[in-house]
Formats: C-alpha cells, sequence, structure tokens
C-alpha cells in the first residue's frame, strides 16, 4: 500500500546543501583533517558569499544535513569563524573536540575577540589562526591558539619561515602550511619543519551536497522569542518545534549526530529538546535564521502539519503513543519535501523500532494508523476495521491552520 501511494507522488523540488571540504595532511601523507567551506551549489568551485550567515550556513549544514562523521571521516573539521563568533554575539553550538575554530585574518582582533577567543579555548575547543601574518595583531591569540596558519602564496621566504621563532616561544602550536601549489612548496614546507599541509597541489576542495529542509524563519523568530522569556517553557518549545516539520527534522537529527557525545537515542521532538538543553537548541534555531535556511510554502507545510496530528489522534485513539505517531507522519511527509526515499531517510536517524517500521515498511503497532492516515489523505477507501477518520481529520485541519496561521501573524 505504501509503496503504491508513494509511487503516485511527484518528487518536488528542493534545494541541495551544499558544503566543501579541503583535505589536510600529516607528514606521512595522511588526512588529518578537512576544512569546511562554504559553497553555493554542486557546481561551485570557489565560496561567493562571506561573513556570519556563510559561517552558519557551514554549521547548520555539517552537523544537521550531514553525517558529520560521514563528511569528515571522524576527523576535526575546521570551520572559519567571523568576529561576531569570536566575540560570542553569535553561538557557536558545536561540542569541543570534534572541530577546529579558525580565527580569519580579516578579523580585527581587539580586546572582545581576545576574551572570546581565550573563553572558547578555556572550553575546550581548540583554534587556529588563518592566513597568519607575522606581526599582526593576531600575534595576541597566539598562547590560546592550537594550530597556526601560514599562506604560502602570500608571504615571501621570511614570513613562511617564521615558525622557526615561534615554535620557541610556542612550543604547543602546530603549524599548517596553506596554499601550496607546487612539489617545490611542498618541499619547502617541509624541509622548514611544518607538520600539516593544504593546498592545490595536494587536493583541491571537494563539494558535497544533500537535500534538506530549511525551518521556517518566523517559526525561528517564534522559538527566539520564546526562549528569551524570563523562564523558558519546555513544553511550549516542544510545541513550537513540533509544529514545523523541518525544525523538528533538523533538531532531531542535531540530537543524534554521533558528535553530541551522547549513545542515547532520540525519537521525539521532546526527546531531543530535553537532550540537546534549551541552550543548544535555541543556538541552532539561531544559527538557522542567521542562515536565511528557508523553504516550505504555507500550503505544504500545513499538508504536513495534517498528516502528522491525524498520525497522532488516530495512533492515541487506539492507546498507542502520539508523540511517536506524529513523528512518522512528519518524517514521511519531509521525505517526501526533500525527495528522498523514507528509508534513507530513516537510516539517517536512531528512530525506535517502532518507528521505522511504521515509516518505512507501514508495519508495527504505529503502522496500521500511519497506513489508514496515509491512505486516507489519498483519496484510497481505508480498512474497515480503521474507524472513522472524518473527525480526526477536520480536527487536524483545525489545529494545522491554527498553526500555520500563527506562525504567519
Amino acid at each position: 500500500m505504501l509503496e503504491h501511494l508513494r509511487a503516485q507522488m511527484t518528487e518536488p523540488a528542493s534545494p541541495d546543501v551544499v558544503v566543501g571540504r579541503q583535505a589536510i595532511y600529516d607528514t606521512a601523507g595522511a588526512v588529518a583533517g578537512y576544512e569546511l567551506l562554504f559553497r553555493s551549489g554542486p557546481e561551485a568551485v570557489a565560496a561567493n558569499r562571506s561573513g556570519a550567515a556563510a559561517t552558519s550556513q557551514v554549521i547548520v549544514s555539517a552537523f544537521t544535513a550531514f553525517d558529520f562523521d560521514e563528511l569528515t571521516g571522524g576527523l576535526p573539521g575546521f570551520v572559519n569563524l567571523t568576529d561576531d563568533f569570536l566575540r560570542g554575539d553569535l553561538p557557536v553550538p558545536l561540542v569541543p573536540g570534534r572541530v577546529v575554530l579558525e580565527v580569519l585574518e580579516t578579523v580585527n582582533v581587539d580586546d572582545r575577540v581576545v576574551e572570546g577567543v581565550a573563553a572558547l579555548a578555556a572550553a575546550g575547543y581548540a583554534i587556529a589562526l588563518d592566513d597568519f601574518v607575522p606581526g599582526s595583531e593576531h600575534e595576541r591569540l597566539l598562547a590560546v591558539s592550537s594550530y597556526v596558519k601560514i599562506d604560502f602564496l602570500g608571504l615571501d621566504a621570511g614570513g613562511r619561515a617564521i615558525i622557526m621563532s615561534l615554535r620557541e616561544r610556542y612550543p604547543h602550536l602546530r603549524f599548517v602550511a596553506e596554499r601550496l601549489e607546487t612539489p617545490q612548496d611542498i618541499a619547502e614546507a617541509r624541509a622548514l619543519g611544518y607538520e600539516l599541509f593544504q593546498g592545490y597541489a595536494l587536493d583541491r576542495p571537494v563539494v558535497a551536497s544533500t537535500r534538506t529542509l530549511s525551518a521556517s524563519r518566523m517559526r525561528c523568530i517564534q522559538l527566539l522569542g520564546e526562549f528569551m522569556a524570563t523562564e523558558s517553557d519546555v513544553s511550549a518549545i516542544v510545541a513550537h518545534v513540533s509544529a514545523d516539520p523541518a525544525l523538528s527534522y533538523r533538531l532531531l537529527r542535531a540530537a543524534n549526530c554521533a558528535w553530541n557525545g551522547s549513545a542515547r537515542r532520540v525519537a521525539t521532538v521532546h526527546g531531543a529538546v530535553m537532550l540537546l538543553g534549551i541552550a543548544q537548541v535555541r543556538d541552532w534555531v539561531m544559527l538557522m535564521l542567521v542562515g536565511d535556511l528557508t523553504l516550505a510554502g504555507d500550503e505544504r507545510m500545513a499538508d504536513a502539519l495534517i498528516q502528522a496530528q491525524l498520525c497522532r489522534l488516530v495512533a492515541e485513539r487506539s492507546g498507542l503513543p502520539g508523540d511517536e505517531a506524529f513523528v512518522v507522519g512528519m518524517l514521511s511527509s519531509v521525505a517526501e519535501m526533500i525527495g528522498q526515499p523514507v528509508k534513507v531517510l530513516s537510516e539517517q536517524l536512531p528512530l525506535s523500532d517502532a518507528t521505522r517500521q511504521a515509516l518505512v515498511d507501514g508495519a508495527g503497532p504505529l503502522g496500521a494508523p500511519f497506513c489508514a492516515v496515509t491512505a486516507y489523505l489519498h483519496g484510497v477507501p481505508p480498512a474497515a476495521d480503521a474507524g472513522d477518520l472524518v473527525t480526526p481529520y477536520l480536527q487536524a485541519v483545525r489545529w494545522a491552520t491554527e498553526t500555520v496561521r500563527r506562525i504567519g501573524d
């Protein structure tokens, strides 16, 4: 039944989420990490967007749209940060140990930046100084940094050899020779004692893309308003997040990504909010807002909400968990919106067995209500034992209509 219905659905257009990555090699020639870069599309070979929005998109994409372990092979990911993040004006909702935070050469290193970077380092983040220039104000950050990246194309021989004196004063630093374009550059970097190497002579940036669904800007604004309240109401936050299929999907991905350091399996929005904590959920929503990630219109959002809520109502009528049924209905809509098979989508989230069985095969305890709802919404007469669906359908329509109206207010 499910396959028959899905075969009739037209795969919708959905924008690609794109992240560029360039390998960083060690002295043995093994990959030691990847620099993650903003790219505007799958065919783009260079960045055409800068600032906080680009940084936000890289962070959000790398940790929610992609499987971060697959993107970096379990190695550190180097992420460029702008002043906004370094001063604390924008959040860095990443777990230390998985990323290296790069301070761009364009950052004005004032007292606030020095304090902000020191706080990030104290929190356990590794700091890298990008395109370091001897004698610049960035020298104020050497004591709290872990990496120094030297631009071989931008400096003369004396500048490239600066690591000799820096290593004496800061023995904890690791030096990265970047923008290596010839075998001669690599040989010189090795002779000078560099430990890590990056550039076209070794590897060109590779663009990785995936289809995803972006969160509603208005939903993000509403959530931020909820977070800014004196006392955040967890139940209200769960209700806000649950009302947006895109945001629900993103937060489930974020909560279940390997980088969060937890082995817990999260299958509901409430579980995701409780695991991430209000502060981290707020940070993710803020990054989505800054990244200006929008997609689903009111009509498509309403359809997705109707299906999810109808699954909840029909399941609860049978004594089954409504929250899990809601997730099944919501993820089914998300898969359709982003043009991704539900099986592939389900593999990206550590769902409960009951949720996965219902979503992929229409089987298990939640499979019956999900199949009944899916059939009903596609004009297929429900099974005789499905019961009355008209009443819960009208209730779901009223709830979805009111929810979408509140989003647009």
